[in-house]
């Protein structure tokens, strides 16, 4: 069942708006906006590092929280994937036919919703479950992530909000049932050959 073939109705207009704009835009910053559109989510892994490197030193349970940030975000974007599937949008450098800064994805690779949002989101807000200062980082990084690839043509202004709600709503939802049962999980963990990663001592 296709349920939005062409997002280009609900905000195309906005899309073609913000290629045109990179079109005039001074070369370094495209490419600056493009790289970032394209390997942006390595910042959120480095982040995760610094987050459990830090947990270690504060101790177990910090820990199993900061470890729990990657397999949140697998299951964030797992659910954008799956969802992208009942939907099947085109990109917008596929329907709108506009030149853009990126190479249009394979005709396949549907839009709606955005699995870098969703990703990027998810490890927001599963980073501020860790550190507050790591977290607010990666919110900025993740609205910049988001900002980007509208920019560079790869999707519409829909399909990155409805990411990063998939994406925060995921991180919240099991970043809470983990803080409930933290204490238990983190029992049981340190009881196994893990407990190198959970803590220092």
């Amino acid at each position: 069942m296709i349920l939005a073939p062409d997002g280009s109705s609900v905000d195309g207009s906005a899309s073609i708006d913000t290629v045109h704009l990179a079109r005039h835009a001074p070369v370094w910053l495209d490419e600056t906006v493009s790289a970032w559109a394209t390997y942006g989510p390595a910042l959120f892994a480095v982040l995760m590092a610094i987050g459990w490197w830090r947990a270690r030193r504060m101790g177990a349970t910090a820990s199993v929280t900061a470890l729990a940030v990657p397999f949140v975000v697998v299951v964030a974007y797992g659910v954008d994937t799956a969802l992208k599937l009942p939907v099947r949008e085109e990109r917008p450098c596929q329907s709108l036919r506009v030149a853009t800064l990126e190479a249009c994805p394979a005709p396949s690779d549907w839009s709606f919703p955005s699995n870098h949002a969703a990703v990027a989101a998810a490890a927001a807000i599963a980073l501020l479950f860790v550190s507050r200062r790591l977290g607010a980082v990666a919110v900025v990084a993740a609205g910049a992530m988001a900002a980007s690839r509208i920019r560079v043509g790869v999707h519409y202004p829909h399909d990155m909000v409805a990411g990063v709600v998939v994406g925060a709503l995921a991180a919240l939802l099991l970043m809470s049932a983990l803080r409930r049962r933290a204490g238990a999980l983190t029992r049981r963990l340190t009881a196994t050959r893990l407990r190198p990663l959970l803590t220092t001592s």
